[in-house]
């Protein structure tokens, strides 16, 4: 089947799926609209009949009610027996009605769209009847209501009319009770149109889903009908694309699919002797060039090491003169550093030299500080002295005015001017007394400050005396260390000397190898020039050899 006709199949069952799905809509929407005129149509019928049935009940009940007050007030009709008549003729018609309504109810009832409904139409029927049954013994107290009245008995008839009230009372329930069924049937009905209307609906949708479902199956199926031959096209083409000739695609006949398939087959015919003999060709070429590139890179590979073996000389004489350059330069700095060095240890040796001299200055210096502490200290005592026979002086001259005082007061008036003397030389003795006192505190604290400035000097001298000793130590080691940097410096001349000699031959060999050097990057220049060549040469050989091997022939 050709790729059109595939796709008029497909299109003619999606229209015929969607023709179903139209019709089965249209179904349902007829069944939910028989629904809905059955409630309309027969429960709205049904509702009017039990309202003639209780308008006809209300008539009963006001032409009893008519007649009663009529005989209760006197006033009689033209006709006595008329109200009795016209309450049978209402009596027969709701009596008509009830059993018409009673046989609607049946009927309805065996024809239900569903149990529920046919329950509540039975309901239905059922309160009608037992209506009916209290609407025939409404019909006999009536008349006992209406005889008593013709006979002028108001009291037999009051009492009729209070018997007729129960039953009128259970009527009107069972008419009720009939009237709320219906409501429950009507909404039986709402719930059933809904229902259908719901199943309408769902078949609708499921119809739909299997519409697109059938509808994308028959396009799936009409796709894989093409696009499966084409996918193995496009690998068979692929494989050509990779160089594989040797194999055809079996996919042929009179369809369009088909036609490809063998135009396919005489292309890789085609390609298959085109890429034979393209191989041939180049495997010739490829041989020559192999052996043009083979004496090429024998010599190439000479030259490369001869060329090779001079620049490594010449890079290891490169590295010697920098080396001895390097030598020289780093000799020349260390003679510089060790003359420095020489210069600045003469001076440390010189620092140290006066440092030593200071240092027995300052050792003098406090040995005198020391031996003038000690005299001051000597005079000190020599002071502590006076002072103690000062005060014994004090104490002897206040015990000589004690005595003068009371030698004085014995002699009484006449010894009042000596009385006098003698306190003054109390006085004196004690101010005396109170001065040596505060001399001999001050000379206390003199006496503690000499002893700590002694023992602080002798320390200081006890320091003076080490770093005097380890000066000279120092001054020693700079000068053992001066006379080394003296020898090191004339040692390092010395090399300086023989690398500068050593400098010249080596920039004489550089030179020559430098020619030689030269000379053999020319050749060797020469050399990969021709072997580019070839290799260019090659490279297009090796190019056509794999363009001509992608095919598999």
């Amino acid at each position: 089947m050709s790729i059109a006709n595939r796709i008029l199949l497909g299109f003619v069952a999606v229209i015929a799926l969607v023709i179903a799905l139209g019709a089965l809509g249209l179904a349902q929407i007829g069944e939910v609209r028989s629904e809905t005129a059955s409630i309309v149509n027969r429960d709205m019928a049904f509702i009017r009949q039990l309202a003639e049935v209780q308008s006809a009940q209300h008539a009963l009940e006001a032409a009893t009610e008519a007649d009663f007050a009529d005989h209760a007030m006197g006033v009689m009709g033209p006709t006595p027996d008329g109200a009795s008549q016209d309450w049978r003729r209402t009596e027969a018609v709701a009596v008509q009605s009830l059993d018409q309504a009673i046989a609607q109810a049946t009927n309805f009832q065996a024809v239900a769209v569903s149990s529920d409904r046919a329950r509540a139409w039975g309901q239905i029927s059922q309160s009608l009847t037992r209506a009916r049954a209290i609407l025939v013994d409404l019909r006999q107290r009536d008349l006992v209501a209406f005889q008593a009245m013709a006979r002028g008995d108001i009291a037999a008839g009051q009492a009729a009319r209070d018997a007729l009230a129960a039953p009128r009372a259970a009527f009107r329930q069972e008419m009720e009770r009939a009237a709320g069924t219906l409501d429950q049937a009507i909404g039986l009905g709402q719930q059933r149109v809904e229902r259908v209307y719901q199943q309408s609906r769902l078949f609708n949708l499921v119809g739909l889903i299997l519409a697109v479902g059938i509808a994308m199956a028959v396009a799936y199926l009409i796709r894989k009908s093409i696009i499966t031959p084409l996918n193995s096209f496009m690998a068979f083409v692929e494989r050509v694309g990779q160089g594989d000739l040797t194999r055809h695609t079996e996919l042929t006949g009179s369809d369009e699919i088909g036609r490809l398939g063998t135009t396919l087959n005489v292309m890789v015919d085609g390609l298959r002797d085109l890429a034979r003999q393209n191989r041939e060709a180049t495997e010739n070429l490829n041989a020559a060039t192999a052996e043009i590139r083979a004496s090429s890179q024998e010599q190439a590979a000479s030259v490369e090491e001869q060329l090779a073996a001079v620049q490594e000389t010449a890079a290891t004489v490169d590295e010697i003169t920098h080396s001895g350059a390097q030598i020289g330069k780093r000799a020349q700095e260390v003679i510089a550093s060790a003359q420095a060095t020489a210069q600045t240890s003469n001076e440390g040796l010189r620092a140290v030299d006066e440092t030593a001299g200071a240092m027995d200055s300052i050792r003098d210096q406090a040995e005198a500080v020391a031996e003038n502490i000690v005299a001051l200290s000597e005079k000190t005592q020599a002071i502590g002295d006076i002072i103690s026979t000062v005060n014994d002086i004090s104490e002897r001259s206040h015990l000589l005015a004690l005595n003068a005082a009371i030698e004085a007061a014995a002699a009484g008036e006449n010894g009042r001017s000596f009385s006098v003397v003698a306190s003054e030389m109390k006085l004196l003795a004690d101010q005396a007394k109170d001065a040596t006192n505060q001399v001999r505190s001050i000379l206390g604290d003199i006496q503690r400050g000499i002893n700590s400035s002694v023992m602080l000097t002798e320390e200081a001298v006890k320091r003076v005396a080490a770093g005097k000793e380890r000066t000279d130590t120092t001054q020693r080691t700079i000068t053992e260390i001066t006379g080394r940097v003296q020898e090191s410096v004339q040692t390092f001349q010395q090399i300086v000397a023989s690398t500068n000699q050593q400098q010249l031959g080596i920039e004489q060999v550089m030179g020559a190898l430098q020619n030689i050097r030269q000379a053999s990057q020319q050749t060797a220049v020469g050399t990969r020039q021709l072997e580019e060549a070839a290799g260019n040469l090659a490279s297009l050989s090796q190019q056509l050899l794999g363009l001509a091997e992608r095919y598999r022939v």
